[in-house]
This record gives structure tokens, C-alpha cells and sequence, in this order.
């Protein structure tokens, strides 16, 4: 193994370490390929899927995977335009088997960082679905919770903020200014530390640089 290799195989030995303390169950892919691998063995057969607003699960071409297994149900929000039929689609993401998940940050002792605009992914990751699945590139780990917390705001809500085109001061100048805007990417900071119901939340670290 070359010697990043070797610090991603250790740092992710560390991490499910930390994770499994958590409830959390964990697994390392090196590629993003191999990821989409475990994920589909993590779904059963007849499973309905849905996902977050995740840069991640898209680029990695999850969504199209699952739907090629052809034994899924799967709700892709993608397909949906129209706002009250989007509205729906998050409200069924509640009910779902399956709910895919990136994550804005995660602490080096296990804590998953995400921020939201409107909330439905933090929602969804904090009580409906059956199973939430995170899939986290280990480009997004971070020292310390408190330092997961700046990544999240300094570098993906930023980045976020010029996907989506809002009306954000991160938006003009690329930096966190701790606003209050209409727009705010930042309303919504969640925190997960300890997974209540054990075998919910499961964990693919993927050692390539994925998503923001």
C-alpha cells in the first residue's frame, strides 16, 4: 500500500472503532466503487430507498446502481420538479426502508456533522426511516466535534451555498459569516453521537475524496 493508503486504513480502523462504541455499525471501502458494492449488500431485496439532498451518493453513482439491481423501490426526489410533489417525496422519505446519507463533517471519536437549509435530511436522519446508511469520503473527518463543526460551516455550507445560487453572504465572498439570512444553508445544525436504536445508523467510510 502506498502511504496514504496506509494512513486511510488505519484512520478508518480507528473510526468504526469509535463508531461501533457509538451503535454505530461501520465498514472501510477504498474506492467509491467498492462502496456502491457494500451499500447494495446492506439493502434486501424489496427494500425501499430514498436519499438526501448528498453530492456524494450521486457522484458516486448510487442512485443509478440501485435502481439497474431492479429489485427496489426506489424513490428518486431527483425525478420530482414540481414543489408540492417534492414536498411529498420528503414526507415519504419518512417511511422508507432504506435512508441514504453523506455527512458534512465527522469527528476523528465518531460524531456525524450535518447541516440543513429546510431540515428534511437532518429529520430523516434523526427518526423515520428504518435504516439510515452514511456514506462519508474520509476527506470530511476531522479532529475534534468542534472542529467538525467549522468544516461543516466553513468549507461545505459555503461550497453549498453557490450549488444551490442563495442569497447568502457565503455566497458572495465563499465565508462563513455566522448569518441569519432568509436563505440560511445553516438553520438546521445536527449532531449525531450515540445511534438509540442499535443497527439504525450504519457507517461506509470510503477512502477517496467524496462530495463537499
Amino acid at each position: 500500500m502506498s502511504p496514504l493508503e496506509t494512513r486511510n486504513s488505519l484512520l478508518a480502523e480507528r473510526l468504526i472503532k469509535n463508531l461501533n462504541r457509538r451503535h454505530i455499525e461501520a465498514h472501510y471501502c477504498p474506492t467509491a466503487q467498492e462502496a456502491v458494492n457494500k451499500v447494495n449488500e446492506l439493502i434486501a431485496d424489496g427494500s425501499s430507498v430514498t436519499w438526501g439532498g448528498s453530492m456524494t451518493v450521486r457522484d458516486m453513482g448510487l442512485p443509478q446502481a440501485l435502481k439497474e439491481r431492479g429489485t427496489l423501490n426506489v424513490l428518486d426526489r431527483d425525478t420530482v420538479d414540481d414543489p408540492d410533489e417534492k414536498q411529498l417525496m420528503y414526507l415519504r422519505a419518512f417511511t422508507a426502508d432504506v435512508y441514504l446519507s453523506s455527512a458534512n463533517a465527522i469527528s476523528e471519536d465518531g460524531v456525524i456533522v450535518n447541516i440543513d437549509g429546510n431540515g428534511n435530511r437532518v429529520a430523516a436522519i434523526t427518526w423515520g426511516p428504518k435504516k439510515v446508511i452514511f456514506i462519508i469520503g474520509l476527506n470530511k473527518v476531522a479532529s475534534t466535534v468542534e472542529a467538525a463543526v467549522a468544516r461543516a460551516r466553513s468549507t461545505a455550507s459555503p461550497i453549498n451555498a453557490q450549488r444551490f445560487d442563495i442569497n447568502t453572504p457565503c455566497h458572495v465572498d465563499g465565508t462563513c459569516h455566522n448569518c441569519n439570512s432568509a436563505d440560511c444553508i445553516c438553520s438546521y445544525i445536527h449532531l449525531l453521537r450515540n445511534s438509540r436504536s442499535q443497527g439504525r445508523h450504519v457507517v461506509v467510510l470510503v477512502g477517496e475524496n467524496l462530495g463537499y
